[in-house]
């Protein structure tokens, strides 16, 4: 004797069984059906169905519940395939072929569909127990119309009485359900942070909307633990983090927490902030079974912090050097002048210069200024027929540039005091170049032509003192000052590329 659970038992009850069945593949072909389903559905052949897709095969016609009956039935495969349990359709309008002409008849059917699994637990196929009960159906309509209670009593007895009615509530629960349950999903997939739901102790995901995708640099995160998916966050701590959460029940809270994800391409990582919280999520029982992962994406705000931390430790450092530049130039000005309303000229006079090369920072936002627009600055108030610039356009950084609008000043201001634009026929040519553009230097040449005689100073005045300082302390160059009987000369050279560390002292 075979026993009862052998293949050829099994298949031979299912080939010989009066009930309908047939077998669907997880991407719903037809894969087996037993000569009842063949008879119920008016099909001839099994090679007119094996292999086809089921909705290909019957469409359930062109009425206008035709739609509606097509979704529920592809709902309830899709739970099967899901959730991996069996589902019920206590009633459903489904119309079938009737003839060569094309024509669908109206027929009405409850089914069940039970998950196929094989011995490593996957599912295989979706088995399908299929009961027309049209005529019942129909004669139950009837006879309500006819308004004979007695006769509708005695057919929901004869198909199930109550269950039969119970059961098209439950369905018609599940539907609003199962309705209410896309809508949910729908906003859980457009929510404006990212969510996310894992189960169990290794952190599956089971769910994921675009924003954690997005976090995630579109990783394959389907069915896969976070260990598995990305395996660079557990150096980062953020494993630790959910296996305290799952393991004590507590939620964990992070704010501005950088995550760092590996770019496919290779290269830097992709790095964001994030304000997050890990919630454990509990059975019926109180035990966790998942934890339900939802935050914020905060790297714009975070790094605007940074720069508005960043500017204002800037702010602060120039505005200590330029209240350290002027307390500098009151001091050298003041040993230079004994009487105050002299001092109180000069004094002036480089403050303004002070603020217009600030002035000119200041439109860039203190990204740095052109060397010729520092010059033009410092000797706008002579002809500019007297002063000729020849050089190729140069960017500054700020100290560089600080330094230089205080120099420029000092140079201008002597001109016009004791110089060539002292003297109505006097002129300044001031050249410039820059050579070596892998270590880049610019070599300046202030000369003067057409002044009074040259009379070298018998002492070191301020602005000589200021000139060399700033040159060789601050912009680490080296500056020749000559007293030639044709003109004054100064002759400066510094490298351009020191960075922004260096700031003006005075």
């Amino acid at each position: 004797m075979h026993e009862i659970g052998s293949d050829i038992d099994l298949a031979a009850a299912f080939a010989a069984s009066p009930n309908p069945y047939m077998l669907l593949t997880p991407d719903l072909r037809y894969a087996g059906m037993n000569q009842a389903y063949m008879q119920a559905v008016g099909v001839a052949k099994r090679e007119d169905l094996i292999g086809k897709p089921i909705f290909d095969v019957f469409t359930a016609g062109d009425g206008a519940e035709a739609p509606e009956s097509v979704r529920l039935l592809r709902a309830s495969f899709e739970k099967v395939l899901d959730t991996g349990q069996p589902d019920h359709i206590a009633l459903i309008r489904y119309a079938m072929p009737s003839g060569p002409d094309g024509a669908f008849e109206d027929r009405y059917w409850s089914a069940t569909h039970t998950p196929v699994k094989n011995s490593s637990g996957e599912l295989t196929y979706i088995l399908q127990h299929t009961s027309d009960v049209t005529e019942l159906e129909l004669l139950r309509r009837q006879a309500g119309a006819a308004e004979r209670p007695f006769v509708v009593s005695a057919l929901d007895a004869i198909i199930g009485g109550d269950l039969l009615k119970r059961a098209r509530i439950v369905q018609e629960d599940n539907r609003r359900l199962e309705i209410e349950r896309s809508r949910l999903v729908e906003m859980f997939m457009q929510a404006p942070g990212f969510v996310a739901v894992l189960s169990g102790p290794n952190h599956q995901f089971q769910l994921f909307n675009e924003a954690y995708r997005r976090i995630a640099a579109y990783r394959d995160l389907k069915g896969k633990t976070v260990e598995e998916a990305l395996p660079e966050v557990r150096d980062q701590g953020f494993i630790d983090m959910l296996d305290s959460v799952y393991q004590t029940g507590e939620p964990f809270q992070g704010r501005n927490v950088l995550v760092q994800i590996a770019r496919p391409e290779g290269g830097a990582p992709i790095e964001s902030y994030l304000d997050f919280i890990y919630q454990p999520i509990r059975d019926d029982s109180g035990s966790v079974v998942g934890i339900f992962v939802q935050g914020f994406d905060v790297s714009d705000a975070v790094l605007s912090a940074e720069r508005q931390r960043l500017m204002i430790d800037e702010l602060n450092h120039r505005v200590k050097n330029t209240l350290a530049t002027v307390q500098s130039i009151a001091m050298q000005t003041a040993r230079s002048h004994q009487d105050p309303q002299t001092f109180a000229e000069s004094f002036q006079s480089r403050l303004v210069a002070l603020s217009h090369t600030h002035d000119l920072l200041t439109r860039s936002h203190w990204e740095g200024a052109d060397l010729r627009d520092i010059l033009q600055h410092e000797t706008v108030v002579h002809d500019e027929h007297r002063v000729v610039l020849n050089g190729p356009a140069v960017p500054l950084e700020p100290a560089a540039a600080l330094s230089l609008g205080m120099i420029f000043h000092e140079l201008a201001t002597n001109a016009a005091k004791y110089g060539a634009l002292a003297h109505e026929q006097g002129r300044v040519f001031i050249d410039w170049s820059v050579a070596n553009q892998n270590d880049r230097t610019l070599t300046l040449v202030w000369r003067e032509e057409g002044g009074p005689p040259v009379v070298v100073p018998d002492r070191r005045g301020f602005g000589t003192r200021l000139i060399e300082r700033n040159i060789r302390h601050d912009l680490a160059g080296v500056v020749n000052l000559r007293y030639l009987t044709s003109g004054f000369t100064a002759e400066i050279s510094f490298p351009l590329d020191r960075g922004r560390q260096f700031e003006p002292t005075a």
